[in-house]
């Protein structure tokens, strides 16, 4: 039996509380990163073998951060999803040749990045409509926010949304999704130099855009 054979079915992913905030990780924790990264491989490794129970376990761990990263790519909803659900597909096809030259959630964000390229070539999304935008902005902060930083956030998610294709994608990867420089550069597909490079045009066009907004 294949893992593809064995694949679960897709759970639509939950939205997320606060989706184009930076959030806590296992690398916030003393010791988190390597025991994370242990256990992601054991997991890997056991779903690589053929278990449909491990694999469906690593789908769930995975599909929301696969459909916060599209969200954040492409600002819609139904085209989130979409591409959560491929990203899912391609991850099960994909395991088998999985080698641990990255982490395996770099590698599955990398995908999802890859599927949300690909949506922009092809004009998948629906770019600008009324109901997106007012979804996005529904996505409000925490309600432990105050005031100005809920303000704060909104105009940071409505530049970022703003940004050109890789900016963008740099932010969301190593700021959102607080991926390092080598596993931002992993997933985007570049060398390291160049998410450095992408990233200090990103974030002088957001000090530029967030100064010049009243």
């Amino acid at each position: 039996m294949t893992a593809e054979d064995s694949a679960p079915t897709y759970r639509e992913p939950d939205r997320p509380e606060r989706p184009m905030t930076a959030k806590a990780t296992a690398t916030d924790r003393p010791g988190g990163e390597r025991a994370s990264s242990v256990s992601a491989l054991r997991l890997c490794r056991a779903a690589q073998n053929g278990s449909a129970d491990v694999l469906d376990r690593l789908i769930r761990g995975e599909q929301d951060v696969w459909y916060r990263t599209a969200l954040a790519l492409l600002h819609d909803e139904h085209g989130a999803r979409d591409a959560a659900q491929e990203t899912a597909l391609r991850f099960v096809r994909g395991l088998p040749g999985f080698a641990g030259d990255s982490s395996l959630r770099t590698w599955g964000i990398g995908i999802a990045v890859n599927v949300c390229r690909e949506m922009r070539r092809r004009g998948a999304k629906r770019v600008g409509t009324v109901a997106d935008a007012r979804q996005m902005e529904a996505d409000e902060p925490s309600p432990g926010f105050g005031l100005e930083q809920e303000e704060q956030v909104t105009r940071l998610r409505h530049h970022v949304r703003a940004l050109p294709d890789r900016q963008r994608e740099a932010v969301v990867l190593r700021y959102f999704e607080q991926l390092g420089v080598a596993d931002t550069a992993a997933a985007m597909g570049c060398a390291e130099g160049t998410v450095k490079a992408t990233l200090s045009q990103a974030l002088t066009n957001l000090r530029q855009r967030m100064g010049e907004t009243p």
